[in-house]
């Protein structure tokens, strides 16, 4: 069973190697790595083209943004599971899809999901947050839950039925898809508990208080189209991220 990881990237050069480092350490051998660049001007594509060889399929062109990009990705992946892997960010060992590949084994499972850590941006070994994601049950999207968005990993056909990354959203698109999908899925949702991504602090919904009241709009606006509640909802989505700031001694190095 091949596994498509798919980073889109622009102008990282400071983290980009250390991704791609992370991809081909992987011991799971049947996998793709696909990289959407929207045009770089730093030397992402010089980057690039030095690992052309573990890659397969790039492309530096301009577009719409990160989603724009990822669908460009999505577009272009053979594998029957589709998963992100961000050019900040690093898979937390080398095991990490070969357990997600097993998860998959099971015909009836449709998306696998497991922890993430935030991570300092120049100590990728001082945790920041652990997102202790939980199980999966139906009912807890419409109180804010979703899994973490870097370490969903879903079967191509589900892109295929409900549609990729809608780019009308500048920075919410992740959460309007995984609820489109998480709320539809007939198949398995299967948690790993454990670290599954290491992901470097400084996202861009984070990035000032504009962002966050954007993305709070946004997280708005794809709760009520996926008629998963409201304000309401909204609320206990982001109070739920105080804990993840109490389990940095459990992230382990």
């Amino acid at each position: 069973m091949r596994i498509s990881i798919i980073t889109a990237t622009w102008n990282c050069t400071a983290t980009l190697g250390d991704c791609l480092a992370s991809v081909a350490a992987q011991s799971y051998p049947d996998r793709e790595h696909i990289i959407i660049d929207g045009a770089s001007s730093d030397g992402t594509q010089d980057l690039i083209a030095r690992h052309a060889g573990q890659l397969a399929y790039s492309i530096s062109e301009p577009d719409r943004g990160i989603y724009d990009a990822l669908n460009k990705g999505i577009a272009q992946a053979s594998g029957e599971v589709v998963g992100l892997l961000h050019a900040d960010d690093l898979y937390a060992d080398t095991e990490v899809l070969a357990r997600i590949a097993a998860a998959f084994a099971d015909p009836a499972v449709d998306a696998v999901y497991g922890d993430l850590v935030y991570v300092a941006k120049e100590d990728t070994s001082r945790v920041i947050r652990y997102w202790r994601a939980g199980e999966f049950r139906p009912e807890r999207l419409r109180h804010g839950w979703m899994p973490p968005h870097p370490t969903l990993y879903l079967r191509r056909s589900l892109y295929e039925r409900h549609g990729s990354f809608d780019t009308h959203y500048r920075i919410a698109a992740d959460y309007d898809l995984m609820l489109r999908i998480l709320s539809r899925v007939t198949g398995r949702v299967v948690y790993l508990p454990e670290v599954l991504v290491r992901m470097r602090v400084g996202g861009v919904s984070n990035r000032s208080l504009r962002h966050i009241l954007r993305k709070s709009w946004e997280d708005y606006r794809a709760l009520r189209s996926n008629r998963m509640g409201g304000l309401g909802a909204l609320i206990w989505k982001n109070l739920s991220k105080l804990p993840q700031f109490l389990h940095r001694a459990s992230a382990g190095p």
